[in-house]
């Protein structure tokens, strides 16, 4: 049946307010089937723009990814990174770019993760703006300049807390001891506790 000759057939059985709204359906349905036939419905537009907004990113642009050498790049976590030793210290990074351990979570104690490349991460001082980096000498320090000594390896542990080594100097571990002070890296292995963070929202 046309929309017109349901607009008649309605006209004999209905009070006019609801013909009024009849006619309104009537004409939406007509111009979305137009609109259909030349551009896709209505409807398919929407999901399409939902679908890649929602999924695809809000430009609705597809990724081009390519997991076996892109895996995770790009990706920032910001968390607490909590080492359970002694009383517990979560790893904080100071203004003046001294790294240690408070047993309290404070602004300084926030740490962006972020995936550099492939299983390995920088660990930024959200607060403190300065990138945690090691030396040759396995001591942590922290710098405004992202260079190689900032990348460190990021290892999921048996027990389900992560170990951070060096990238550059290998077997060099992020440790804090029972005192929440920091290890020199090239004293601490993933056999030792003190290498042991567990990243908290």
């Amino acid at each position: 049946m046309s929309p017109v000759s349901m607009a008649r057939e309605a006209e004999a059985r209905w009070p006019p307010t609801a013909l009024l709204l009849l006619g309104f359906l009537v004409g939406l349905a007509a111009s979305e089937l137009a609109a259909g036939a030349t551009n896709g419905t209505s409807l398919e537009r929407r999901w399409e723009s939902l679908f890649s907004r929602s999924v695809l990113g809000i430009s609705g642009e597809r990724a081009e990814l390519n997991w076996e050498s892109d895996y995770l790049l790009g990706i920032k976590r910001v968390r607490k990174l909590y080492c359970n030793v002694g009383i517990g210290f979560h790893l904080q990074v100071l203004p003046d770019g001294r790294i240690n351990g408070a047993h309290n979570e404070n602004q300084y104690s926030l740490i962006e993760i972020s995936t550099v490349e492939r299983g390995v991460v920088s660990l930024y001082g959200v607060k403190s703006e300065l990138f945690v980096a090691m030396n040759s000498r396995g001591r942590l320090y922290g710098t405004r300049t992202f260079k190689s000594e900032c990348k460190f390896k990021e290892t999921l542990l048996p027990n389900n807390y992560n170990a951070y080594e060096s990238s550059v100097y290998k077997g060099f571990y992020i440790a804090l001891s029972k005192h929440g002070r920091v290890k020199r890296g090239n004293k601490a292995s993933t056999s030792m506790t003190v290498t042991h963070f567990l990243p908290r929202i």
